[in-house]
Protein backbone atom coordinates (compact mmCIF):
# COMPACT_ATOMS: atom_id res chain seq x y z
CA UNK A 1 0.00 0.00 0.00
CA UNK A 2 1.32 3.50 -0.97
CA UNK A 3 -0.12 6.79 -0.03
CA UNK A 4 0.32 9.55 -2.50
CA UNK A 5 -1.10 13.13 -3.95
CA UNK A 6 -4.09 11.93 -5.67
CA UNK A 7 -4.13 12.58 -9.37
CA UNK A 8 -7.18 13.24 -12.06
CA UNK A 9 -7.11 9.20 -13.39
CA UNK A 10 -7.72 8.50 -9.58
CA UNK A 11 -11.07 10.39 -10.42
CA UNK A 12 -13.52 7.35 -10.90
CA UNK A 13 -11.67 4.85 -8.31
CA UNK A 14 -12.36 8.09 -5.79
CA UNK A 15 -16.13 8.08 -6.61
CA UNK A 16 -16.16 4.36 -6.44
CA UNK A 17 -14.78 4.82 -2.60
CA UNK A 18 -16.75 7.49 -1.87
CA UNK A 19 -20.41 5.67 -2.34
CA UNK A 20 -18.60 1.82 -1.69
CA UNK A 21 -16.89 2.76 2.06
CA UNK A 22 -19.46 1.83 3.98
CA UNK A 23 -20.34 -1.64 1.78
CA UNK A 24 -21.72 -2.10 -2.01
CA UNK A 25 -23.44 1.06 -2.86
CA UNK A 26 -27.43 0.39 -3.02
CA UNK A 27 -28.11 4.28 -3.60
CA UNK A 28 -30.42 5.55 -6.82
CA UNK A 29 -29.05 7.43 -9.26
CA UNK A 30 -30.09 10.53 -7.29
CA UNK A 31 -28.28 9.62 -4.13
CA UNK A 32 -25.38 8.92 -5.89
CA UNK A 33 -24.87 12.43 -7.79
CA UNK A 34 -25.99 13.54 -4.19
CA UNK A 35 -22.94 11.92 -2.74
CA UNK A 36 -20.38 12.50 -5.26
CA UNK A 37 -21.65 16.45 -5.17
CA UNK A 38 -21.66 17.09 -1.65
CA UNK A 39 -18.89 15.12 -0.43
CA UNK A 40 -16.52 14.48 -3.39
CA UNK A 41 -16.16 16.58 -6.47
CA UNK A 42 -15.44 19.77 -5.16
CA UNK A 43 -12.38 18.26 -3.44
CA UNK A 44 -10.98 16.98 -6.26
CA UNK A 45 -11.52 19.14 -8.75
CA UNK A 46 -10.88 22.41 -7.18
CA UNK A 47 -8.26 21.73 -4.37
CA UNK A 48 -6.41 18.28 -5.85
CA UNK A 49 -3.37 19.04 -4.41
CA UNK A 50 -5.29 18.63 -0.67
CA UNK A 51 -6.25 15.22 -1.42
CA UNK A 52 -4.26 11.99 -0.78
CA UNK A 53 -5.12 8.62 -2.26
CA UNK A 54 -4.10 5.27 -0.96
CA UNK A 55 -3.49 2.63 -4.01
CA UNK A 56 -3.09 -0.91 -3.92
CA UNK A 57 -0.18 -2.83 -5.71
CA UNK A 58 -1.99 -1.75 -9.14
CA UNK A 59 -1.92 1.68 -8.50
CA UNK A 60 -5.48 1.82 -7.57
CA UNK A 61 -7.60 3.96 -5.46
CA UNK A 62 -8.52 2.04 -2.30
CA UNK A 63 -9.18 4.78 0.16
CA UNK A 64 -8.47 8.68 -0.05
CA UNK A 65 -8.95 12.18 2.07
CA UNK A 66 -9.38 14.86 0.52
CA UNK A 67 -9.82 18.54 2.00
CA UNK A 68 -10.38 22.27 1.43
CA UNK A 69 -8.14 24.64 3.43
CA UNK A 70 -10.13 27.75 3.34
CA UNK A 71 -13.72 27.30 4.17
CA UNK A 72 -15.02 30.57 2.26
CA UNK A 73 -13.51 29.71 -1.03
CA UNK A 74 -14.60 26.67 -0.50
CA UNK A 75 -18.40 28.30 0.41
CA UNK A 76 -18.42 30.58 -2.43
CA UNK A 77 -17.09 27.76 -5.10
CA UNK A 78 -19.51 25.22 -3.78
CA UNK A 79 -22.67 27.42 -3.74
CA UNK A 80 -22.00 28.43 -7.11
CA UNK A 81 -21.11 25.51 -8.73
CA UNK A 82 -22.04 22.43 -6.66
CA UNK A 83 -24.93 23.10 -4.68
CA UNK A 84 -26.55 23.86 -7.92
CA UNK A 85 -26.80 20.44 -8.80
CA UNK A 86 -28.05 19.20 -5.68
CA UNK A 87 -31.05 22.12 -5.36
CA UNK A 88 -32.73 20.71 -7.83
CA UNK A 89 -33.62 17.59 -5.56
CA UNK A 90 -35.74 17.35 -3.04
CA UNK A 91 -35.77 19.61 -0.63
CA UNK A 92 -34.47 17.19 2.45
CA UNK A 93 -31.29 16.41 0.27
CA UNK A 94 -30.87 20.30 -0.38
CA UNK A 95 -31.56 21.05 3.45
CA UNK A 96 -28.55 18.67 4.94
CA UNK A 97 -26.10 19.54 2.23
CA UNK A 98 -26.37 23.13 3.63
CA UNK A 99 -26.43 21.54 7.37
CA UNK A 100 -22.92 20.34 6.78
CA UNK A 101 -21.85 23.94 5.71
CA UNK A 102 -23.39 25.58 8.95
CA UNK A 103 -21.52 23.20 11.19
CA UNK A 104 -18.13 23.91 9.11
CA UNK A 105 -18.85 27.82 8.71
CA UNK A 106 -19.26 28.07 12.69
CA UNK A 107 -15.66 26.93 13.35
CA UNK A 108 -14.08 28.36 10.39
CA UNK A 109 -12.04 30.91 12.18
CA UNK A 110 -9.96 28.38 14.24
CA UNK A 111 -10.87 25.19 11.78
CA UNK A 112 -10.54 26.90 8.43
CA UNK A 113 -9.94 23.24 6.83
CA UNK A 114 -12.43 20.42 6.43
CA UNK A 115 -12.19 16.62 5.66
CA UNK A 116 -13.31 13.73 4.61
CA UNK A 117 -12.14 10.30 4.48
CA UNK A 118 -13.42 6.95 2.83
CA UNK A 119 -11.86 3.73 2.75
CA UNK A 120 -12.86 0.41 1.34
CA UNK A 121 -13.84 -1.89 3.57
CA UNK A 122 -11.45 -4.94 2.32
CA UNK A 123 -8.59 -1.94 3.09
CA UNK A 124 -9.64 -0.70 6.52
CA UNK A 125 -8.07 -1.38 10.04
CA UNK A 126 -4.68 -1.38 7.69
CA UNK A 127 -3.31 1.41 9.25
CA UNK A 128 -4.20 3.78 6.06
CA UNK A 129 -6.47 6.71 7.63
CA UNK A 130 -3.68 7.01 10.04
CA UNK A 131 -1.31 7.61 6.82
CA UNK A 132 -3.86 9.47 5.23
CA UNK A 133 -4.37 11.68 8.57
CA UNK A 134 -0.72 12.35 8.55
CA UNK A 135 -0.09 13.32 4.96
CA UNK A 136 -3.23 15.85 4.69
CA UNK A 137 -2.18 17.11 8.69
CA UNK A 138 1.48 17.44 7.14
CA UNK A 139 0.37 19.24 3.78
CA UNK A 140 -1.80 21.72 5.63
CA UNK A 141 0.78 22.68 8.56
CA UNK A 142 3.22 23.22 5.80
CA UNK A 143 0.20 26.10 4.40
CA UNK A 144 0.39 26.88 7.74
CA UNK A 145 -3.52 26.26 8.33
CA UNK A 146 -4.14 26.08 11.82
CA UNK A 147 -6.71 23.76 12.16
CA UNK A 148 -9.18 21.08 10.51
CA UNK A 149 -12.32 19.81 10.98
CA UNK A 150 -15.31 17.44 9.76
CA UNK A 151 -19.08 15.97 11.08
CA UNK A 152 -19.35 12.71 11.45
CA UNK A 153 -22.52 10.72 11.90
CA UNK A 154 -23.53 9.48 15.57
CA UNK A 155 -23.31 6.27 14.89
CA UNK A 156 -20.68 6.18 12.72
CA UNK A 157 -18.23 4.56 15.94
CA UNK A 158 -15.81 2.91 14.55
CA UNK A 159 -14.74 5.93 12.68
CA UNK A 160 -15.13 8.43 16.16
CA UNK A 161 -12.75 5.93 17.63
CA UNK A 162 -10.58 5.90 15.35
CA UNK A 163 -10.55 9.94 15.12
CA UNK A 164 -10.50 10.08 19.16
CA UNK A 165 -7.44 8.34 18.86
CA UNK A 166 -5.56 10.18 16.14
CA UNK A 167 -6.20 13.19 18.88
CA UNK A 168 -9.58 14.59 16.94
CA UNK A 169 -11.58 16.22 19.73
CA UNK A 170 -15.29 16.77 19.57
CA UNK A 171 -16.62 20.29 20.12
CA UNK A 172 -20.40 19.84 19.18
CA UNK A 173 -23.44 17.58 19.35
CA UNK A 174 -26.03 17.55 16.79
CA UNK A 175 -29.03 15.50 16.29
CA UNK A 176 -27.52 13.01 14.47
CA UNK A 177 -23.92 14.43 13.61
CA UNK A 178 -21.19 15.10 15.67
CA UNK A 179 -18.29 17.81 15.28
CA UNK A 180 -14.62 17.07 15.42
CA UNK A 181 -11.86 19.30 15.11
CA UNK A 182 -7.63 19.04 15.93
CA UNK A 183 -5.56 22.00 15.75
CA UNK A 184 -2.88 22.25 13.75
CA UNK A 185 -0.36 25.19 15.03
Amino acid sequence: MEIRPYQSKDKEDVHFVCLNSDGPCKSSKRGINFALAVYCDYYIEIEPENCFVATDENDKAVGYIICTENFDKFKEIYIKDYYTRIKKWEYRRRKSALRAIASQEKYKEEYPAHLHIDILPQYQHMGLGRKLMDELCDNLRKKDVSGVMFTVWHKNYNAINFYEKYGFRLIETKETTLVYCLKLK
